[in-house]
């Protein structure tokens, strides 16, 4: 399994805003064939702060991924209300094995 956990840190005042946007691509994302999880965490401590859960069956799912219409709006839309780049980080599923 291709896992990668993005973290975002939002501005404030666009938290709202990336709640909203991360649910239309989390809707689209959990479609895709080879997607098994999309999950939006958002810190109990720092309210601006998420981090994104997906998991693929495979790195081709993965990169499938970001060519996907859906992505592309999120990317757009919620860039200029980060407040700093967002980071990926990937692993290797081990448990649950497909």
């Amino acid at each position: 399994m291709h896992t990668t956990l993005v973290h975002v840190r939002v501005k404030p005042e666009y938290i709202d805003d990336f709640i909203a946007a991360t649910q239309l691509n989390h809707e689209a994302s959990i479609q895709e064939p080879g997607n098994r999880r999309f999950d939006l965490l958002q810190s109990t401590d720092i309210p601006g702060h998420f981090t994104l859960y997906e998991a693929y069956l495979s790195a081709d799912a993965a990169a499938a991924h970001k060519k996907t219409a859906h992505y592309l709006t999120w990317r757009d839309s919620v860039a200029p209300w980060m407040a700093e780049p967002r980071q990926g980080v990937r692993y290797t599923g081990l448990f649950p094995k497909e």
